[in-house]
């Protein structure tokens, strides 16, 4: 296999090996010649299977090497291969599970099912950008989820969970894998966009604040360029939920939410590097350009050629991603449909976004850049952000 041919395998588009349906990330079996599917983490790719003698699975995409299953197959809550002669019963994403709600209610099952899917693509990505994934029985602070959900109506057991993060535990609550109750929060809390995969990426951003800055010589920087950390996180919160975002937050934030305090923006803001390099990744593989007819369409052009989480020049991601994200939101305006990202970069935003490229970048090896992000401003200060900024006035 050529070395075009491999990076090209390893973006976010699958294919069945032995017919060459093409296969989404959370296929299990090929609807086209009815094999069973399953990934394979270490190479980040979906496999067709052929069992063997010994009840193990033999991967088209990887032979001469036996996986089973993840343990939480038999729930069908996950596709994921482990190699035969790994003794964790769990794979690389569900090990890092703590506490599941209980399976016998079928209401739990079906939503914990979801909430798996949108981790599993939270881990592909992570996994992509080699960053460090310590489990509990590894690191006492390592990374862990519960999953619980609210105790039932009526009950004197206690109030409704609340989604969150607290030293390497994150906590989600079921609920939020249901559309309704999820839409519903998204109006009472005023937030523009809410997803289950939204808030894995924000919850982790917590995790990896403390694992990428908090004991790192990058802390200096991150509070030059978020703000102290050190100010009081309750009474902030509180503070936001009272009065509301600052005024003019768009200017420095990338959500009314992230001004609340510099932990949060600094979650917020991972959550969006993580939405950048996953669709971009994904635009890659579709070969997709962007090319406007209109008179500025030079300027609003993109050609989304290289792999956005090996690329260490961030402004190469950001100038391919405003002309895109402008791109998409058209096209589901043209469907009658809310933005697709409702969010504005602003030169407040892109210096953020580089702080973390250069933590991410610095932790794998690839690259060191400028913390500050002062390189990537230049490109982009009077430029397409000032232009194309995601939401428009209807």
């Amino acid at each position: 296999m050529g070395p075009q041919e491999q990076r090209d395998r390893s973006m976010k588009l699958f294919e069945c090996q032995a017919c060459g349906q093409p296969l989404y990330f959370e296929n299990s079996r090929c609807e086209s010649c009815g094999r069973r599917l399953g990934c394979l983490p270490s190479i980040q790719d979906i496999s067709a299977l052929e069992p063997t003698e010994e009840g193990d699975w033999k991967a088209l995409a990887l032979p001469g090497t036996s996986f089973r299953f993840c343990a939480n197959a038999r729930y069908e809550a996950c596709n994921w291969l482990i190699p035969e002669d790994d003794a964790n019963p769990y794979c690389r994403a569900c090990r890092h599970n703590r506490t599941v709600p209980d399976l016998s209610i079928e209401q739990n099952l079906v939503r914990w099912r979801s909430l798996e899917t949108a981790k599993r693509r939270l881990f592909y990505t992570l996994l992509k950008l080699d960053l460090p994934l310590a489990t509990r029985a590894e690191d006492p602070q390592g990374l862990a989820f519960d999953f619980l959900a609210d105790p039932a109506e009526n009950s004197p057991e206690g109030p409704s969970i609340l989604t969150g993060h607290d030293n390497g535990l994150i906590t989600i609550n079921i609920a939020e894998a249901d559309d309704a109750e999820r839409e519903r929060r998204r109006h009472s809390m005023g937030e523009p966009y809410r997803t289950l995969l939204g808030h894995f990426r924000h919850e982790v951003g917590h995790y990896f604040w403390n694992v990428l800055v908090r004991n790192d010589p990058s802390l200096e920087s991150f509070r030059r360029i978020f703000g102290d950390e050190r100010q009081d996180y309750g009474e902030a919160l509180k503070a936001h939920y009272a009065q509301g975002p600052k005024e003019n937050w768009q200017e420095e934030f990338v959500s009314s939410y992230a001004a609340s305090h510099p932990w949060e923006d600094f979650a917020e803001t991972w959550a969006h590097y993580l939405h950048i390099v996953d669709t971009l990744e994904t635009a890659h593989a579709f070969g997709l350009t962007v090319r406007p007819r209109i008179g500025r369409g030079p300027e609003l052009a993109a050609q989304i050629d290289f792999d956005p989480h090996r690329e260490t020049d961030l402004n190469r991601l950001v100038t391919a991603w405003l002309p895109l994200t402008f791109a998409v939101n058209s096209l589901n305006r043209s469907m009658g449909q809310p933005d697709l990202y409702p969010f504005v970069l602003a030169p407040a935003v892109i210096a953020k976004l580089a702080f973390i490229h250069e933590r991410i970048h610095s932790w794998s090896g690839r690259g060191q850049g400028e913390a500050d992000g002062c390189h990537v401003l230049k490109a982009v200060i009077g430029g397409l952000n000032s232009r194309i900024g995601a939401p428009h006035s209807a």
